[in-house]
């Protein structure tokens, strides 16, 4: 699908920020890129730590490292082919130094397989969700391989002089297991003002629209304890703020603990002053959530609730298991119980079969729920999914992008307006680091996930008592108190 989501984006593009040397033994450095959501971010934390138990080096520069990990996301044809373009960027350096090895790992590495060396001959590993405790042995074999390849080569030189060498097959490791949620397992923490805790994989929703269920597998819980030890460890090393992953997180259970009960649990960890988590499903949002939200100081006043349409009969044919009518209940919940409570959501436009009316009654309920900020997307054809092996994609493109421009313009309004009302008031702005655009300035988040530009320098994860005198539809600006 196309997007053009208002701020926060939910896509990340993230690097290593640290080098070392290869270990005694030798081992290769490996730079790894990330393209996506929190889920991948948290991914490539979990793949950075089993290689640094392996005794892999890091490099925060494709030039210096022997190892090119480029971790995917599936969920956009676009965000693939940026991926693919990527891989021809960093292929300089395969050419550069042959034993270069570059490899793809995450949903596009599950969704498209094969299809990836085939198009891109310069990576050698590919690597499924549910394969990552294999990453080592994987890169370990693939060099061996190319070892004994040179060896093999080079000995029949003389006889095959002048006829190019026949490049090395791509390993892959797709699988999706049942089984694996990694326990047991220390992912490598990154200067990030909040601290990823996957609680789930997987997805048993199968919305039409949508490839996770089949990039990722189906449902699997991790058990309490082993989230409440990484809670701990997060707190133990600074981290005053966790987020709850989950593809629908508040779905979460294991042997009678449910999401509820969990965020109560998560909680009463020392140190953690914040939980957010996404992303829920309406259709799990249960009043014993709500009230877990609204009685637990530490979970923030924010819910990402994502409505797609505000037509009932798209919904129906996008199989989200829930009305319009039954989406407003559970805002008028949450607002009712948690008062001032941030939302906001994500919109599908030109969905299969969609008429103007259909996607006026969206513009009318986008109007109405007054969403803090929203990701807004222009339906495109997902290869794999429902929808696209059953569905006609019949709205045409340029009905697409009109209605995908008159939503942003009202959004673009309502956040103006609800960011504006913050203006006088005090917040409390978890910094996340030094703003961007503005010397002498800090960036973080209020609790209910705006973001803030404070005036002066302060440390990561410190929290800042702000007075707001300034706003945007995007950014609020104010001065410590």
């Amino acid at each position: 699908m196309k997007s053009l989501p208002t701020v926060p984006t939910d896509t990340f593009v993230t690097k290593q920020d640290s080098t070392t040397g290869q270990d005694a033994l030798g081992k290769p450095r490996v730079y790894l890129e990330t393209y996506g959501c929190q889920m991948n971010v948290s991914d490539s934390e979990l793949m950075e730590g089993i290689l640094r138990d392996a005794g892999y080096g890091t490099a925060d520069d494709p030039a210096h490292a022997d190892v090119i990990l480029v971790n995917t996301c599936a969920v956009r044809e676009r965000a693939e082919e940026r991926v693919f373009g990527r891989i021809g960027e960093l292929t300089q350096y395969k050419h550069a130094n042959p034993g270069v090895i570059i490899g793809v790992t995450g949903c596009m590495a599950e969704h498209l397989r094969e299809g990836i060396p085939a198009r891109a001959k310069a990576v050698d590993i590919v690597v499924g969700p549910d394969a990552y405790r294999n990453l080592p042995a994987l890169i370990d074999g693939h060099i061996d391989r190319a070892s004994l390849s040179r060896r093999a080569s080079q000995s029949r030189r003389a006889s095959l002089s002048g006829r190019p060498s026949r490049q090395q097959r791509a390993s892959l490791d797709v699988r999706l297991d049942k089984a694996e949620n990694y326990i047991g397992l220390d992912p490598v923490r990154r200067d990030s003002s909040t601290g990823w805790v996957t609680i789930m994989r997987g997805c048993d929703r199968f919305c039409t629209f949508c490839i996770v269920p089949y990039t990722r597998g189906r449902e699997k819980c991790v058990p309490p304890d082993e989230i409440l030890r990484q809670v701990r460890g997060l707190a133990e090393i600074g981290y005053r703020e966790v987020t709850l992953l989950g593809q629908t997180v508040n779905s979460y259970r294991y042997d009678g603990t449910d999401f509820a009960d969990l965020l109560r649990r998560v909680a009463a960890v020392d140190g953690i002053d914040r939980i957010r988590f996404t992303s829920p499903h309406p259709a799990e949002f249960t009043e014993k959530v709500i009230a877990a939200m609204a009685e637990t100081p530490e979970v923030c006043p924010y819910v990402h609730l994502p409505v797609q349409s505000g037509d009932d009969e798209m919904l129906r044919r996008m199989r989200r298991d829930y009305t319009v009518d039954e989406y407003r209940m559970i805002v008028e919940n949450l607002r009712s119980a948690i008062p001032g409570v941030a939302l906001s959501t994500d919109i599908i436009v030109g969905f299969c079969g969609e008429t103007e009316e259909q996607f006026e009654r969206t513009y009318q309920l986008m109007k109405e729920m007054r969403y803090d900020f929203a990701f807004m997307f222009m339906y495109s054809a997902r290869e794999g999914t429902v929808a696209a092996r059953s569905l006609p994609d019949d709205v045409s493109e340029e009905d697409k992008g009109r209605r995908l421009r008159a939503i942003i313009d009202q959004q673009e309004a309502i956040s103006e307006d609800v960011f504006k009302a913050q203006v006088g008031t005090v917040v409390d702005v978890l910094i996340e680091g030094p703003a961007k655009k503005t010397d002498e300035h800090s960036y973080g988040r209020a609790a209910d996930f705006k973001a803030v530009v404070v005036r002066g320098e302060f440390a990561r994860n410190t929290i800042v008592r702000t007075r707001i005198h300034r706003s945007t539809a995007h950014t609020l600006f104010g001065d410590p108190i």
